[in-house]
Order: structure tokens, then C-alpha cells, then sequence
């Protein structure tokens, strides 16, 4: 059992998997985790530390469920090692994508069937219990949490819930899938001869939308490579009903993350300017909320 005050290093070092004594080297990144590179035996392990965070569902045996089943389906490096707060997995060589990597054609056609394999692959090797990640949930869950604790958007809050139930009438009903749901261009790693998705956080059931309408906000997408994105992960030209679920899903996504912020604010005691990182993010929702509402009728 460790001590809660203990350093990651320490707690790293004392695991007893390794050969003999490790320097952990700490690697820049997570929010929601501290993260780490450690040689042994000349081999390279990535070790991430972090304990639960319930008000952002962020549990981490759904994490250690989804980060198994990601590698058992290819998605993901293998899982070498885990206990309570610590997960480690072999260390992937290669880059780090950017925003500006995932819209790049070449790049996007490699993208897509690593996002099916996930949706269509993991879910034979999953194995105990797993979270829904329901995104719309997730926005009344902040509310409530907001109102709790009278936050500043307290006032802002019937009307972010107003057009979150509005994009959920607009999605319909979904196919479920087993999601990723953080489809930042960060957690994509380019080994040259193939492209791993990685860190679980936030995985969960949820409609396959959810996740392409992500990776279009999160990267930036635009309509044509909206549109794009469609074609490569449905192997055909999408449907109005299609297109209108991508739009409204790609809105919540920012709607989720304007609210993340706003529930970090006042729960979070990281060093960040979250009041910045809201600001910016209800901007983009406000631009990516314009853009569904001429679909929300169709």
C-alpha cells in the first residue's frame, strides 16, 4: 500500500516488476495523470499514475479494462503491468501527432480504420465491468455539479442544458460501440508502419458519432474534411440523418469540454489557466452550435 504523498518516481521505482534499480523520466502531457518513461533490461516501459476522478468519470479499472482490450485488438501497446493508481505498457517509438498531422488526407485515410478497429474490435476482448460514456449525461452531471458548488456559469447553465438536450434529440438513436471519446491528435503515436492509439481515460460505450465528431473538433476539421471523414469510416457517401449526428455530436463534444473546464475550475488544483481553456472552448462551440443549427430540422 503506498502512501498517498509518496512521489510517482518513488512509487515507480519500487514496483517489482523491474530487473533491478530504474530512473523514471518524466514525460511531458496528462491532465488527468502523471506520466513516465522507464528503461529496464534494455527494454522501454511508458508508466502512468493517477487515482480516480469521479465528478470526470474517470475510473481507472474502465481504463485498465479498455487499455487491455485495445491491446488484445491491436489498437494499443501491450499491458505489462497494473495495481491501483499504476499502469504500465511497453513504450511505442515514435511521433506524437499534431493538429495539423490529422488533417492531412494521407494521414486522415490512416486515421479512420484505426478508429473502426476500436469501435468494431475491442469489445470481444473486454472483460468485467465497463462505463457508458453517454455525452449528454455528462452535461447534466456538470450542471449539477456546477450548481452545487455556485460556480460563475451558474447563471449560463439552463441554457448549456437546453442545447444539449436539443443535440441529442438531433442524434437519434445510435448503434452502440466501444469508443475512445479523447480523440486529441496527441494520442496518436506514428511508428511509421502503423499509426497506435492510445490512453483510456475516458473510453467507454457510446455511439461511434461521438468519437468522429470529436476528432473533428479536437483537430479542427473542416466541412469538406467533414465530409471526408464520413466517406473513409462508412466505406460510402453518408446520409442527411448521418451528417446532421456527426454536426451535433462534434457540438457536444465542445459543449463536454466547455464544462470539463468549468467543473476543473473549481474542483481542480492544477497549476492551468482553466478559466482561459473555457473561454476558448465555448467559443468553439459557439462557432461548431452555428454550424449544426441549418441540420437540426433536416
Amino acid at each position: 500500500m503506498s502512501d498517498a504523498s509518496e512521489h510517482p518516481e518513488s512509487r515507480i521505482a519500487r514496483l517489482d516488476i523491474w530487473g533491478g534499480p530504474v530512473d523514471p523520466s518524466p514525460i511531458d502531457g496528462g491532465i488527468t495523470n502523471k506520466n513516465f518513461r522507464v528503461d529496464d533490461r534494455g527494454q522501454r516501459f511508458f508508466v502512468r499514475v493517477g487515482a480516480d476522478i469521479p465528478v470526470h468519470g474517470v475510473m481507472r479499472f474502465n481504463e485498465l479494462a479498455a487499455a487491455r482490450a485495445a491491446a488484445a485488438a491491436g489498437v494499443s501497446p501491450e499491458v505489462v503491468h497494473a495495481e491501483p493508481g499504476v499502469l504500465v505498457t511497453r513504450f511505442v517509438e515514435g511521433r506524437t501527432l499534431e493538429e495539423a498531422d490529422v488533417r492531412d488526407p494521407d494521414m486522415l485515410a490512416r486515421i479512420v480504420p484505426l478508429v473502426r478497429r476500436c469501435h468494431q474490435g475491442m469489445q470481444a476482448h473486454l472483460r468485467g465491468p465497463v462505463l457508458m460514456f453517454w455525452v449528454f449525461h455528462i452535461v447534466r452531471h456538470y450542471a449539477g455539479v456546477l450548481e452545487d458548488a455556485d460556480s460563475r456559469w451558474t447563471a449560463d447553465l439552463g441554457d448549456l442544458v437546453d442545447r444539449g438536450r436539443r443535440l441529442e434529440r438531433a442524434v437519434g438513436a445510435i448503434e452502440v460501440a466501444f469508443g475512445h471519446n479523447d480523440l486529441l491528435a496527441a494520442n496518436f503515436i506514428d511508428a511509421g508502419d502503423r499509426l497506435w492509439l492510445i490512453d483510456w481515460d475516458y473510453a467507454g460505450f457510446n455511439s461511434p458519432m461521438f468519437d468522429l465528431g470529436g476528432l473533428s473538433s479536437n483537430n479542427q476539421l473542416s466541412g469538406a474534411q467533414e465530409e471526408r471523414l464520413l466517406e473513409l469510416y462508412l466505406d460510402r457517401a453518408p446520409d442527411g440523418g448521418e451528417r446532421r449526428a456527426l454536426k451535433a455530436m462534434k457540438a457536444a463534444s465542445l459543449l463536454r469540454e466547455s464544462m470539463w473546464s468549468m467543473v476543473s475550475e473549481v474542483h481542480s488544483d492544477l497549476d492551468f489557466d482553466f478559466r482561459a481553456y473555457t473561454q476558448e472552448n465555448l467559443d468553439r462551440f459557439e462557432r461548431s452550435w452555428a454550424e449544426f443549427l441549418p441540420f437540426e430540422q433536416r
